[in-house]
């Protein structure tokens, strides 16, 4: 029994912030924003507009007509995306099924912050395996950009947060429908970095008032002194561990990787990671003109492949991705085209 990418999508809104732009806002050289950072532009959402359920449907709708799926036809409404959305409290999830139609469909939601599109494919894969399902639809959106104070340098690898959504169709045995053969994943997670990185006010620990509006504790901040220190030694090889473990058990090595949908991170690590996995230029991509739009990355990356005609065929894609918290995962999958 094979499970396989049917269908997706992206959307991503039509204002864009530029790395000129966030080097006036931030006081950081222009040169530093779009090279060391890697930001030459990115996405946001205007206030009103584009929230996560708007991106969402959005994307899902090409996703769907990608696939030739019917909404009534989709089993499962998987939201992977950012828990920053419309409400706080709330399923996304329900909210998206039910403006495309997805009467059918139970909704879900899953969090593995900017790690999720690998870990959400996982979790819908073993549903299709089962057979507990047949059609599920993979949405996530993010516009955290709006949580990032230009003014806290703590906070200046956060930067590079954008906006946008990403969607994805997966089936069991869908024959020559297929677009890719999904295959395995793999996953770490390192807790000590649980309370790194978090936005201080709002949650039970310290709820919303006018003091903490007042504070501005209502931005994504790095709690502790230590993080960049204590994470250097750890993320590269938490990164090159998930992805050797998921090759593996697809049967695969890194010398088969033919393109790599890698999380936007700045450009030197990109660069480390990517010669790393033996990959040459046209074997990856870099979200130079999206920054990094949490678990949406993957299938931005992919999409910027396939229009480059980076994609073949029979080629092995890896998905691979970190979120805070801190967690690194892959999924493997097999191009069909």
């Amino acid at each position: 029994m094979t499970v396989s990418l049917t269908g997706y999508g992206v959307y991503t809104p039509d204002r864009i912030l530029t790395g000129k732009e966030i080097a006036a806002e931030s006081d950081i050289p222009e040169d530093v924003v779009t090279e060391k950072m890697g930001i030459r532009e990115k996405h946001v959402c205007p206030p009103d507009d584009d929230h996560a359920t708007d991106m969402c449907v959005a994307a899902a709708e090409d996703a769907l007509a990608d696939a030739d799926i019917d909404p009534v036809d989709v089993d499962v409404v998987l939201y992977h995306g950012s828990e920053y959305k419309d409400y706080v409290v709330w399923s996304a999830a329900a909210n998206v099924a039910e403006r495309l139609g997805a009467e059918n469909a139970h909704a879900v939601e899953s969090y593995a912050l900017c790690a999720g599109a690998p870990l959400a494919i996982r979790q819908a894969r073993a549903q299709l395996q089962t057979g507990d399902v047949d059609t599920a639809l993979l949405v996530a959106a993010s516009r955290e950009e709006d949580l990032v104070d230009y003014g806290d340098e703590d906070a200046s690898f956060m930067f590079n947060f954008g906006s946008g959504a990403s969607a994805m169709v997966l089936e069991r045995d869908a024959g020559d429908r297929t677009r890719a053969v999904v295959h395995e994943s793999a996953a770490v997670t390192d807790g000590s970095f649980s309370e790194d990185v978090v936005m201080p006010a709002g949650g039970s620990k310290q709820p919303a008032s006018h003091e903490t509006v007042d504070a501005g504790l209502h931005s994504l901040t790095v709690a502790s002194e230590d993080m960049k220190e204590r994470i250097a030694p750890v993320s590269g090889p938490n990164f090159l561990e998930v992805a050797d473990v998921a090759l593996d058990a697809s049967g695969f090595a890194r010398e088969d990787v033919d393109f790599a949908a890698i999380t936007h991170m700045k450009r030197s690590f990109h660069d480390w990671l990517t010669d790393e996995l033996g990959l040459n230029a046209d074997d990856h991509h870099y979200l130079d003109e999206y920054g990094h739009v949490q678990s949406v990355d993957q299938v931005l990356a992919l999409d910027e492949g396939l229009a480059a005609e980076n994609v073949d065929p029979g080629d092995v894609v890896l998905f691979l991705a970190a979120g805070t918290g801190y967690t690194w995962a892959a999924t493997v999958l097999e191009w069909r085209g």
